[in-house]
């Protein structure tokens, strides 16, 4: 294994090795040296990890092949924040990662984890260990039931799954799991079961040809002009027109404006296609979903079509299926064909949404809209207000806090400078779960996609903090300010260690209000008070941070001037550092940017149902 391991990184890879004759094209070894050279084949060199007794022999095979400088192996505290920095890396940098764990608790953690790969079309591969095929008796950290393939079913239902029973299926698990991770058009996670007695089993003559590359399909595009007609004929027939444009779209920018200026329409993101049409762009209505924006849900809600675009028409995109209540038909451009049916009354255009879309606009070239002036006049003026509302946040004066018992930033303005300051730097802001988000990806001005990153999918408490560890590890790394609450950054508070270890140089933005903010407002607004979602017990972040070696900690204050120089100091250190914020909470109207839509939950509920049953789209 050493030998092989020696030459594969002198040949710079599997089959370069085969190629010049350094390795055999057969080979004996074991299932866990078969699945890294498979692996490798695929371009997978990373590897996250959370060794244990059930990935001890997938460890040293890993062990051998970082020594000789093939794969890289990054030891991390916690599975969940390692399933996040894998995401992060995909994510953000298009770097492929697998996630290795051992049986039991790790595995569960992991896969939890994995919800916000899944959630948002992130490819990363993960790796478990898994009970014994000679079931002999029950292994530790094994579900204690008495039925077989229990986490592989659990993982299923996550995603798609393969427990390697068969030593000589590996082929076709690597395979399964290459379309998955490597899917076109909505990727996710791929849980390879590894069962403990499994690992160390023999594959003889294994045929190193036989295991498969990188899945890398074609683009597909319609190919049925008759579809491409109906949606130009239907964009004749309406004049207002909004693009609701999803995460789908942030490799298509061009695109998405091509069409937008072709149907003379409006576009309204998501909170992940920030910056796939730039904010100052008058086709550009910002963000609409159950939080979004007044130009957003403004739109929304007087469109008659709706073109959509990459999207699922999640509950909060669509505020639960009725964000659209003028829309009278719909265009859907969408490589999946479940989403691309989700509405009625729609017109399908499956495939890459790059080559549709280009199709399209080719075609509506040939049949040029009428102008739809009076619509965009419309649009333009909420646009306009939408501004004004978010300089008016961005602008309020430090309020007194209860909890805090002084007067403190509120966290739009705390957040615009926060913004401003990682813009100036060339930062791409990361956002966790909760008001920061909310809050966020409203204010974001941004003019490129991935420049603000939120995790909308999930909304994972704990992910900003944990994926500015991919850059750490990422072959060219960005400058990562992670945005984060009080809650969000206790989940995953151990990111300290790992970012220190794993040489971040990124900087930690903690918004503290000692309470869970997004669902304390959700309780004010539905119920006129909040419960059960804040405590009594101050936290001293800038100690706690400044506990660990190597971390920069500071204190922001309670004003723009202490924060920006809090945050250039921050951002001025070679390594990882933290700026603790106090933040306001209340229910002073200035110190929030509001809500534009609803969505089915709480006292909502018979509303928003009536609302949705009173509707044919």
């Amino acid at each position: 294994m050493r030998g092989r391991a020696r030459v594969v990184a002198e040949a710079g890879g599997v089959d370069e090795a085969v190629a010049a004759r350094l390795i055999d094209e057969a080979i004996d070894c074991t299932v866990s040296e078969a699945l890294v050279l498979g692996l490798l084949k695929q371009g997978v060199r990373k590897y996250f990890a959370v060794f244990g007794h059930g990935s001890t022999d997938l460890a040293e095979v890993l062990r051998v092949y970082a020594a000789a400088g093939v794969v890289s192996v990054h030891a991390f505290r916690n599975e969940v924040a390692m399933a996040h920095a894998a995401t992060a890396l995909r994510w953000q940098y298009g770097e492929q990662a697998a996630v290795v764990t051992s049986i039991g608790p790790g595995a569960l953690q992991a896969m939890a984890g994995s919800l916000a790969a899944a959630s948002n079309g992130v490819g990363v591969w993960h790796i478990y260990g898994d009970e014994t095929t000679h079931d002999e008796g029950f292994n530790m950290q094994q579900i204690p039931k008495h039925q077989q393939g229990l986490y592989g079913q659990l993982t299923a239902v996550m995603g798609e799954s393969y427990v390697l029973h068969t030593p000589e299926a590996l082929r076709t698990a690597l395979r399964r799991g290459s379309i998955r991770v490597n899917h076109p058009h909505f990727a996710g996670p791929f849980y390879l079961l590894m069962p403990i007695n499994v690992q160390p089993s023999r594959l003889r003559g294994l045929r190193l040809s036989s295991l498969p590359e990188r899945f890398a399909p074609p683009a597909t595009v319609v190919a049925d002009d008759r579809a491409i007609e109906e949606a130009v004929d239907l964009i004749h027939r309406h004049r207002r027109i909004v693009i609701k444009a999803g995460g789908g779209t942030r490799r298509f920018p061009a695109e998405i404006r091509a069409l937008a200026e072709a149907a003379d329409g409006v576009v309204v993101l998501s909170p992940g296609s920030l910056g796939v049409v730039t904010d100052d762009d008058p086709r550009n209505m910002h963000v609409g979903g159950s939080k979004g924006s007044l130009s957003g849900n403004g739109a929304m809600e007087e469109a008659d079509l709706l073109i959509a675009v990459g999207t699922r028409s999640v509950c909060q995109a669509d505020c639960s299926g009725i964000g659209y209540p003028s829309a009278r038909a719909v265009i859907n451009i969408n490589g999946d064909l479940a989403d691309a049916a989700h509405y009625n009354r729609t017109a399908m255009l499956p495939g890459d949404i790059g080559k549709v879309v280009g199709r399209l606009v080719e075609a509506l070239a040939r049949r040029r809209p009428p102008a739809a002036a009076e619509w965009r006049a419309r649009c333009a003026e909420r646009k306009a207000r939408w501004r004004e509302i978010c300089a008016e946040a961005a602008n309020c004066p430090p309020l007194h806090d209860a909890a805090w018992g002084r007067s403190v930033l509120a966290q739009p303005a705390v957040l615009d400078v926060v913004m401003g300051v990682a813009r100036e730097a060339g930062a791409t802001c990361v956002f966790d779960a909760g008001d920061v988000q909310a809050n966020g990806f409203q204010l974001a001005r941004d003019d490129r996609p991935m420049q603000t990153i939120t995790e909308t999918g999930a909304s994972y408490m704990g992910f900003a903090v944990s994926a500015l560890v991919a850059s750490g590890i990422a072959d060219t790394p960005q400058r990562v300010v992670a945005v984060t609450g009080d809650g969000s950054f206790m989940m995953n508070p151990q990111v300290l260690l790992d970012g220190v270890e794993h040489r971040v140089r990124a900087t930690i933005v903690l918004l503290d209000n000692r309470r869970m903010a997004a669902i304390s407002s959700l309780q004010f607004e539905q119920y006129g008070t909040d419960f059960a979602t804040s405590d009594a017990v101050a936290v001293d972040y800038v100690a706690l941070a400044g506990a660990v070696s190597g971390v920069r900690a500071l204190s922001g204050g309670e004003t723009k001037e202490t924060l920006r120089a809090a945050l250039a100091e921050a951002l001025a250190h070679d390594g990882l550092s933290l700026v603790h914020v106090p933040v306001y909470f209340g229910r002073d109207p200035r110190a929030g940017l509001g809500a534009y839509g609803k969505w089915n939950v709480g006292n909502w509920v018979e509303e928003v149902q009536t609302a949705y049953r009173g509707q044919d789209l």
